[in-house]
């Protein structure tokens, strides 16, 4: 296990500006260790036949193709509006402006 002290997390602590009371700074120095150990053991894993990865899955363009198509009428959609003027929506005001 690696060994972080209370010290060191206090130290770092500080130059983070972060107050830490006497209990979080104990806390902190075990979790810290925890943290530090599991990244040793992955380091001691990794081999160069096994390539750097940013992410488990392989990733794929999910974008469809951009293919110009008819737009909807516009006229057809004011037609099912509530109020419509001068090819646009009416709606409520609600900013007390005019």
């Amino acid at each position: 296990m690696s060994d972080i002290s209370r010290d060191e997390v206090a130290r770092l602590a500080g130059l983070a500006r972060i107050d830490l009371t006497d209990v979080e700074l104990d806390r902190l120095a075990g979790e810290l260790a925890v943290i530090v150990d599991s990244v040793a053991n992955v380091s001691a894993v990794v081999t160069p036949d096994i390539p750097y990865t940013s992410h488990p899955v392989p990733m794929v363009n999910v974008f469809r193709a951009d293919v110009p198509e008819q737009s909807v009428n516009l006229d057809a959609v004011l037609a099912m509006a509530p109020e419509a003027a001068d090819r646009m929506f009416v709606v409520p005001q609600i900013l007390g402006e005019d």
